[in-house]
Formats: structure tokens, C-alpha cells, sequence
């Protein structure tokens, strides 16, 4: 009745109040503070365990289930408040409450325990939100030995750079970082490409695809050497019958369509969490401010914002080099702006030639752009907004660089 009457329009708080059914979570309660003498069962798949129990010993629970059933009822009747208090904070926030609520409620169910951590000396359990499985909480493994905790944080982040493009899109992760991402028509040259970028960084790499995988593209995973999982909306026959030789390799299906734009997200930090809005803003060609007095082709437009989807996902400081729709070199996690811009440039070799230098952040020195402008890079596209820009631009233009400013910034902490 709750769920019917706030779907409605115009549904005033009074109403939606009025109609939740707190006769059912209430007696809960009363029955779980009587634990002792009342066995309140909140789960059906206990039915069968309970029964046994029961004949067991003559109709007689023991303490140990008792207090195991008491609290499963308070965990359930918590969580149930949680969503209405959560539900009515978000639909009836008034103008003069916050964007943020004053409390938040978290549930997640265990799915399993995992081998270890991050280090063999660490213990570790993967959980999925309370409810309908999502995300990576819903795949499907159709191969290879058990994920571990490492695996699964490298999978999430490679979804994140293959999910937002159309056209056949791979990449290759390592520590939560690209090593290479590329774009084709054909998914098998994308990969290709994505994994040539940095091939010896890619060595054990996760990869993520956001089509289903062919033959071709399992081949050519298959002569990469040694991967640790493949992710992708799915694999058809010829592709599981070449990949299921490498008995390690993981193959995982989660189909991309079915993750939910989250409106926030949050970090753990030492006795608390801290909670953001999600970098989701999309950037358009219009969008875009052109500064230097040399200006932007077509195609290097489309080379800018491709960048731009890819820089977001990378360690701050972040710069990528992009030419057409693939990166040539990537340098992220690095303290200083100057010293990324010198790793990517380093791991494109050659290939930063007439390549686009993206930046997630605004250039706080000329010294990104000199050496830019020595390794042949054409364009540079940084966020703009430092004390410094005057001299940044004047930079660009001695070096007849094109400089573009997004006016927002991608860190990613």
C-alpha cells in the first residue's frame, strides 16, 4: 500500500505516512524483545531448519536459534524503516533541508566469502545491496577458477570504461588503471589496439568489453598471453570454445544495460564516509572553449570528448594521449601534473606524434605544455581556471598548440 499510494501524484507526506503497513514490522519487533520465550521466524528459507529443530528437541528451540531469529527481526524491521525514512527524505525533502540527509541506512547481504584481500594475510567477503542483485553482484561466471578480491575491484572499474560508449569498445585494466582503451567497428581490432597501447603493463590484465565476444576477439585474447579475467555483456560459442582452454581465465557476463545510474557516491574514511554527487556530467562540443589562436578540427573534436570520457575514470593527476578513438598513452596516480604528462608521453613513444593531450584537471605550469610540444602533441585539453592560464595559453600559442578548456574538472581520488 506504501509503494501504491507514493507512485502517485500530488500524494501529500500525510498520505504516504497513513499508508504504510507498520502492523507487520511492529510485531516483529515485539516478538524479537521476547526472544527468550517467542521465536519469531522473519525468514521463510528458516521454515525448514526451524521444523527440525522443533522435533529434534520435543518442540523446544534452543538459545543459540533464539537469539540467531531475534537478530535476523530487528536487522529486517531496521532495514524496512530505512527504505521508508529514505523513501519520504527523498520524495517530501523540503527547500530548507540540505541536498544530503542528515542520517543514511546501508543493508548488504553476504554473497561469499573470498579466498583473501588485498594480501594473503588479509580476510575479505564480497557483498551485493539488500534486494534485487546488481552490478557486479549480478554476473553470471560461465568460466574460469573463483574471483578474488583484486579481481573484482579491477572489474568494476573496467565496466566504467567501456559502459557509456556505443560503438564496440575494449580495454585493459591493471590496478584499477587503464593500460590501453580503444575504439573500432570491429571489437576485435578494438581490443587489438587497446592492448598494443601498453603491452607489458597489460601482462595479467583485466579486460572489459561492452559487446559480446567473437571468435576473432577470443583469438586474439588468447595470443595476448596470460589475462586474469574477461568481462563482457556475453560470449557466443566459438568465443567459449577458444577461451575455455586457458583453464585461470575467468569469463564473466553482466550485461551493462541493466547498471542503475546511482545518484551519489561515497568513501569510507577513518569513522565515517564521505558522500558526493556522481561524476556523471557530460560534456558537448558546445561546451567547449577554444583559447589558443589555433583551432580544433572536426575529428579532433571527437578525439576530445572521447578523451574526456576516458580521463575521468584514471588516478589524479590524470593525462591521456588520444588519437582518434583510442589512447596512445596514460599516465595517472602520479603527485605531480607534469610527471603524468611525462609517463603517458613516454608510453606513447612515436605515437604522441600529432596526438591530443587530455588532462583532467587545469595546468598549473607551462611545463606540461613544453614538453607536450616537444614530444609532437597537436592539442592539449585541460579543465582551465588556474591563476596561471595567461601564461599556459601564451605558452600554447609560441607552440602553435591548440588548447582547449572544458571548464570542469575529473579528479578521481
Amino acid at each position: 500500500p506504501f509503494e501504491k499510494v507514493t507512485q502517485k501524484k500530488n500524494v501529500t507526506l500525510e498520505d504516504a505516512i497513513e499508508n504504510i503497513d507498520i502492523g507487520g514490522p511492529s510485531m516483529l519487533r515485539s516478538a524479537a524483545k521476547n526472544y527468550k520465550s517467542v521465536a519469531v521466524v522473519s525468514n521463510p528459507a528458516r521454515y525448514e531448519e526451524i521444523l527440525k529443530e522443533l522435533d529434534t528437541n520435543s518442540g523446544i528451540l534452543p538459545d543459540r536459534i533464539l537469539t540467531s531469529l531475534a537478530l535476523e527481526a530487528f536487522a529486517l524491521t531496521s532495514y524496512y524503516d530505512g527504505i521508508i525514512s529514505q523513501f519520504l527524505n527523498n520524495r517530501f525533502r523540503s527547500a530548507e533541508l540540505t541536498k544530503f540527509p542528515k542520517e543514511l541506512t546501508f543493508r548488504f547481504n553476504k554473497i561469499q566469502d573470498l579466498r583473501y584481500g588485498e594480501n594473503p594475510h588479509q580476510s575479505a567477503a564480497f557483498y551485493a545491496n539488500a534486494g534485487s542483485p546488481e552490478g557486479l553482484a549480478g554476473i553470471k561466471q560461465v568460466h574460469g577458477k573463483e574471483l578474488s578480491f583484486n579481481n573484482i575491484l579491477d572489474l568494476n572499474a573496467a565496466i566504467n570504461f567501456v559502459k557509456d560508449f556505443e560503438f564496440p569498445t575494449a580495454v585493459v585494466i591493471k590496478h584499477n588503471n587503464p593500460t590501453g582503451v580503444a575504439q573500432d567497428k570491429d571489437l576485435a581490432k578494438a581490443y587489438k589496439t587497446a592492448f598494443k597501447v601498453d603491452a607489458l603493463s597489460a601482462f595479467g590484465g583485466i579486460i572489459a568489453f561492452n559487446k559480446t565476444v567473437d571468435g576473432a576477439t577470443a583469438k586474439a585474447i588468447v595470443a595476448s598471453g596470460f589475462m586474469e579475467c574477461v568481462i563482457a555483456p556475453g560470449f557466443n560459442k566459438d568465443a567459449i570454445k577458444v577461451l575455455s582452454d586457458k583453464k585461470n581465465l575467468r569469463l564473466i557476463e553482466l550485461d551493462l544495460k541493466s547498471l542503475k545510474v546511482k545518484p551519489y557516491a561515497f568513501k569510507q574514511v577513518a569513522g565515517g564516509l564521505l558522500l558526493q554527487d556522481s561524476d556523471d556530467r557530460e560534456l558537448k562540443p558546445e561546451d567547449l572553449k577554444v583559447v589558443s589562436i589555433k583551432k580544433p578540427t572536426k575529428s579532433q573534436m571527437e578525439s576530445m570528448l572521447f578523451g574526456w570520457k576516458i580521463v575521468k575514470h584514471v588516478t589524479s593527476n590524470a593525462i591521456i594521449l588520444v588519437k582518434g578513438r583510442q589512447t596512445v598513452g596514460i599516465g595517472g596516480g602520479l603527485t605531480s601534473r607534469v610527471d603524468s604528462a611525462a609517463h603517458a608521453i613516454r608510453k606513447a613513444g612515436k605515437s604522441s606524434k600529432n596526438a591530443i593531450l587530455v588532462s583532467d584537471a587545469f595546468l598549473p605550469k607551462i611545463d606540461t605544455v613544453t614538453i607536450a610540444a616537444k614530444a609532437g602533441i597537436s592539442l592539449i585539453m585541460q579543465t582551465g581556471g588556474s591563476i596561471m592560464d595567461e601564461e599556459v595559453i601564451k605558452e600554447a600559442n609560441r607552440c602553435k598548440l591548440v588548447m582547449v578548456m572544458t571548464g570542469v574538472r575529473h579528479f578521481k581520488h
